[in-house]
């Protein structure tokens, strides 16, 4: 499913296209995502200027006039800028039309994505209010990681994949971080040192940042605003890779289900 540099791409992707421009309509081909479409949506958003486009975890937020579109992706969806007149795929459900004879189009095959209107501040909104610090910020280091691992049992890659305590983490790129701060996915959130904290944090922040530069990563049906899919798959270290020999020190690359997702690892570098 798209990740943060997924979500964050598509919305460097489509920011030069839709900031500072009306929108004309709002066309709703299947209202039935994770949660229904509003109605009332289309008239409500109807000639209103996109002031921002920005992002929060793995939701983007269409800043207007009056209000905030809300959208997650959900796990197979992409957002496309294409001309007006383009012909609607089996999977192309919602039409954002702009003033500047160009569409933002939503095409999302197992629907579970969403489509959202906020009135006031989108922050205070259930979805985003318990949200924890964004990995890329300065809130997010090695104190934080340090402190949310505290007394805590819970396996420390399932730690950082808890939207209450890290957003953005998810399975990609926490088996790539924790093979990159040389820390074995099983090991006890609690256990780790000082040391480990800051070493992860480093590796959370690194791989994010590489993953956004190289356009995020192709898995099944991500591609990104303009068409173009991630090129990060390529440079992956251990997901995925089971059986195939380490990058760093041939061993080769297990493989195990943990909290009913696939977990890849060194069992030589990783400790």
């Amino acid at each position: 499913m798209p990740e943060l540099p997924e979500v964050e791409t598509t919305r460097r992707g489509i920011e030069p296209h839709v900031v500072g421009h009306r929108i004309r309509a709002l066309r709703v081909h299947e209202p039935r995502l994770r949660w229904r479409v509003e109605a009332s949506l289309p008239a409500r958003v109807a000639g209103q200027k996109i002031l921002a486009a920005g992002r929060r975890a793995k939701y983007l937020l269409l800043a207007l006039e009056r209000g905030t579109l809300l959208l997650h992706l959900g796990m197979s969806g992409s957002l496309r800028v294409l001309p007006a007149g383009t012909p609607r795929g089996k999977h192309d459900h919602v039409d954002l039309v702009l003033d500047t004879g160009t569409l933002l189009r939503f095409n999302d095959p197992r629907r579970f994505g969403s489509l959202l209107f906020v009135e006031g501040d989108p922050q205070t909104h259930p979805l985003l209010a318990g949200l924890a610090p964004e990995p890329l910020s300065a809130d997010f280091d090695a104190g934080y990681l340090w402190r949310v691992t505290r007394r805590r049992r819970v396996a420390v890659k399932q730690l950082i994949m808890n939207a209450r305590l890290v957003v953005g983490v998810g399975n990609i790129y926490a088996s790539e971080a924790l093979f990159r701060a040389r820390i074995r996915p099983g090991r006890e959130a609690r256990r780790l040192t000082a040391r480990d904290a800051a070493a992860l944090a480093r590796a959370i922040r690194t791989v994010l940042a590489n993953a956004i530069r190289a356009g995020g990563t192709t898995l099944r049906d991500f591609v990104g605003a303009d068409g173009a899919p991630g090129y990060f798959r390529q440079k992956l270290f251990v997901y995925e890779r089971a059986g195939q020999p380490c990058r760093r020190c041939r061993t080769p690359i297990r493989r195990r289900v943990q909290g009913q997702r696939a977990t890849y690892w060194c069992p030589q570098c990783q400790q």
